[in-house]
C-alpha cells in the first residue's frame, strides 16, 4: 500500500520483480518455521526456536530482533496511514501519526482481546478490495509504462527487494501463537503455505497495476501509490474507497504488530531471559503491559523523527537477520538428531532451501545502506550484552 512508490524510486518498473524475489527469500524461512512450529507448538515462535536451537545467548538477539522489527513495521504503517488519511482531512503527517500511535497503544493496554477481534474483519475486507483493485485496474495497464524495465540495474533490483521484504513478514506470525492453534501439525503449515501462496499472486499483481497505470514521475515521489493509481481509471468514489481501505489496512497492520510484538518479551521472561515484569499480564487487558508499553515509547520516537524509507529498511533488515537465524536454527535441530524433535511437517529440499535462505537474506542486507546495517549490528551487540548482564546466570543452557 505504501512500499510500491518507495521501491519504484529505487528500481523503476522492476519493482514488480522485486516483490517476487522477496517472496522467494521468505519461502525457506516460512518452511523452516512451519516445521519447528509442529515440533514445538508453544508461544514464542521465532525466539523459542532460535533459543532452543543455538542456546540462550542467541535467544535475546532473536527476541529483541523480532520485537523491534515489529515496532519498526508498525511505525512505518502509522506514517503511511497518516499519509492516506490526508486525503480526507489535511493534517501535519508526523504529529497525527504520533497521536494515532498513542491511541492504538492505549487501546491495547486496555484490552488486547478486544483489539484482536477486529483483525479478522479488517483483513478480510482489505483483501476483497485489493482483489477488486487488480480486477478493475488490469485492463487499463499501459505496456509502455514498463520500459525501461530495470533502470537501476541488478543493484537497484536487489535494493528494492530488500526494502519490500517486510511486506511478507506477517506470513509466519501464526507460529508465535502455536500453542493456541488446534491441530498445529496440520493447521500451522497449511496456514503459512496458503498465505504465502496467495501473496505471490496478489502482491505482484497489485504492483503491476500501480506501475502500469501511474505516471512514473509522480509514482516515484508519492507515499500513497494506490490512490495515485486508482485516480487514473476511477472516479472520486473509487479514490475515496481505496484511501479508506488503505487507512484500515495500515491500522490493522499497526495493531497486529503491537499485539504480536508483546508476546516475545513475555516468552523471554518465561525463559528467565527478561525480568519477571515482562511476563506480567494485565488483569483487565489480558496482555503483557510492559511488553506493550516499552515498544510503544520507541514507536512514538520513530514516527516523529525517522524518514519513511528508513523505517521500511530497518523493519526489513531486522526481518532478514531473524529469517537467516530461523533457517540456521532448523539446520541445528536436524543435525542434532534429538529424540524429542519430531515435527509433523518437514521442510522440503533440506538443507538446500535453508542454505539459500541464509545466503539470500545476508546478501539483501548488504543492499540497504548504512543505517539498517548499523541498526542490525547494534541489536546483536545489545542482545549479547543483555545476556551477559542478565540472562547468563538464569537461563536454561540446553540447546540443540
Amino acid at each position: 500500500i505504501v512500499l510500491p512508490g518507495l521501491a519504484f524510486k529505487i528500481a523503476g518498473p522492476s519493482v514488480v520483480l522485486a516483490f517476487f524475489l522477496a517472496w522467494v527469500v521468505v519461502l525457506p524461512a516460512a518452511l523452516s518455521k512451519a516445521e519447528m512450529a509442529t515440533a514445538m507448538p508453544e508461544a514464542g515462535g521465532t525466539y523459542l526456536y532460535i533459543d532452543r536451537a543455538m542456546g540462550p545467548l542467541m535467544g535475546p538477539i532473536a527476541g529483541f530482533g523480532v520485537w523491534f522489527s515489529l515496532v519498526f513495521k508498525a511505525s512505518f504503517a502509522l506514517v503511511g496511514l497518516s499519509a492516506y488519511l490526508d486525503y480526507f482531512i489535511p493534517h501535519p503527517e508526523r504529529p497525527v501519526a504520533a497521536a494515532l500511535a498513542i491511541l492504538i497503544i492505549g487501546l491495547n493496554l486496555l484490552g488486547v482481546r478486544q483489539t484482536a477481534r477486529f483483525q479478522m474483519a479488517f483483513v478480510t475486507g482489505v483483501i476483497l478490495v485489493l482483489v477488486a483493485f487488480v480486477a478493475f485496474g488490469m485492463p487499463h495497464i499501459e505496456p509502455s509504462s514498463f520500459e525501461p524495465f530495470m533502470p537501476g540495474g541488478i543493484k537497484g533490483l536487489l535494493s528494492a527487494t530488500a526494502v519490500v521484504f517486510v511486506s511478507y513478514a506477517g506470513v509466519t506470525k501464526v507460529a508465535s501463537i502455536a500453542e493456541e492453534v488446534r491441530h498445529p501439525g496440520r493447521n500451522i503449515p497449511m496456514g503459512m503455505l496458503v498465505s504465502i501462496g496467495f501473496m505471490i499472486l496478489l502482491y505482484p499483481a497489485i504492483v503491476a497495476v500501480i506501475v502500469g497505470v501511474s505516471p512514473a514521475t509522480e509514482l516515484a515521489t508519492t507515499e500513497t501509490p494506490m490512490t495515485l493509481a486508482v485516480e487514473q481509471f476511477s472516479g472520486t468514489l473509487g479514490v475515496a474507497m481505496i484511501a479508506g481501505v488503505a487507512v484500515i489496512a495500515l491500522l490493522s497492520m499497526t495493531n497486529a504488530g503491537i499485539i504480536a510484538s508483546s508476546r516475545y518479551p513475555f516468552a523471554m521472561a518465561r525463559n528467565s531471559l527478561a525480568p519477571p515484569p515482562f511476563a506480567a499480564i494485565g488483569k483487565r487487558s489480558g496482555g503483557p503491559i510492559v511488553g506493550i508499553a516499552i515498544p510503544g515509547v520507541v514507536l512514538l520516537a520513530l514516527v516523529m523523527f525517522v524518514p519513511l524509507i528508513e523505517l521500511a529498511k530497518l523493519a526489513s533488515a531486522f526481518q532478514l537477520l531473524v529469517f537467516a537465524l530461523i533457517n540456521l536454527a532448523l539446520i541445528a535441530f536436524r543435525e542434532a538428531h534429538l529424540d524429542w524433535y519430531e515435527p509433523q511437517f518437514k521442510s522440503p529440499l533440506y538443507p538446500v532451501s535453508q542454505v539459500f535462505g541464509i545466503s539470500a537474506a545476508l546478501l539483501l542486507m548488504t543492499q540497504m545502506g548504512t543505517i539498517p546495517l548499523v541498526g542490525a549490528v547494534l541489536f546483536v551487540i545489545t542482545g549479547v550484552v543483555w545476556y551477559r548482564l542478565f540472562g547468563q546466570s538464569r537461563a536454561v543452557k540446553e540447546s540443540a
